[in-house]
């Protein structure tokens, strides 16, 4: 079995798990309630994942909350967001995934995106391509930054001047862009991305689980990613920008005048 083979299945087993627990109808009254079916989510889609992918690849590590928004050291990593859009999925919406990406000497080599709900699988091996359910994925070749779909969303960072430059890139890219969205969580625009439905995508202070399996499907379906004044994006770095090559360039002059 192969390890691309070996993490799509342990990605499957975890989505179909949280398909027993999901609800279409469910609505949490208060945030006591919402965590506490948060809590519940990520035991579930744990239970077996971790020891499953222990196995695939002994030798790497797991990531930590602590190190989700820092540099990596050097070697292999589990980046798991073992419920991508946990929130949506204890409202009875379907935008929730099970995400999971090999980073090597923190470069994301490979990753697995199984939307449970639609039976949806997003695969991606570094050199190799992007793929959706076994076709091609390729960005758009969209030239014109006001022809183009972007989008940002909220990372988990709680700091106020964070919020106020979320703010202002909004406004920075209504004037130039076509659509302008602002949605979350941040794996569902960069998947989008990689298909061609979306032009680009940025955010400041991503959180690396949730943005590592993206970066990678978005990369290997031929986007550009650095950070948002154009310098090369790392674990750890404070921003992102992903977007269409020929819209690169404008999408960063655009988000130049943000502090």
């Amino acid at each position: 079995m192969t390890l691309l083979t070996a993490v799509t299945e342990a990605a499957r087993k975890a989505g179909a798990r949280l398909l027993t627990v999901h609800s279409p109808s469910a609505r949490p009254s208060d945030r006591a309630d919402l965590f506490a079916a948060v809590s519940r989510n990520d035991a579930v889609a744990l239970d077996g994942l971790r020891a499953e992918l222990a196995v695939a690849r002994p030798g790497a590590g797991w990531l930590e909350d602590e190190q989700e928004t820092t540099e990596l050291p050097p070697g292999e990593w589990w980046a798991v967001d073992a419920v991508e859009g946990n929130v949506n999925h204890v409202h009875g919406l379907a935008e929730w995934a099970v995400t999971v990406t090999l980073l090597r000497d923190g470069v994301p080599v490979l990753a697995v995106v199984h939307q449970p709900i639609g039976d949806h699988t997003y695969t991606a091996v570094a050199g190799e391509g992007a793929w959706l359910d076994g076709t091609r994925l390729r960005v758009s070749a969209k030239r014109d930054l006001g022809a183009a779909i972007v989008t940002t969303g909220q990372a988990e960072s709680g700091q106020t001047a964070t919020y106020r430059r979320i703010g202002d890139s909004v406004t920075a890219m209504l004037g130039r862009a076509l659509l302008v969205r602002v949605s979350v969580p941040s794996t569902f625009p960069l998947l989008l991305l990689a298909n061609g439905q979306n032009d680009g995508f940025w955010q400041y202070e991503p959180v690396l689980s949730g943005l590592a399996a993206g970066l990678l499907l978005a990369t290997e379906a031929g986007a550009t990613a650095t950070r948002i004044d154009g310098s090369p994006w790392r674990p750890g770095s404070p921003d992102v920008l992903i977007t269409v090559p020929a819209l690169h360039e404008a999408a960063v002059a655009a988000l130049s005048s943000v502090g």
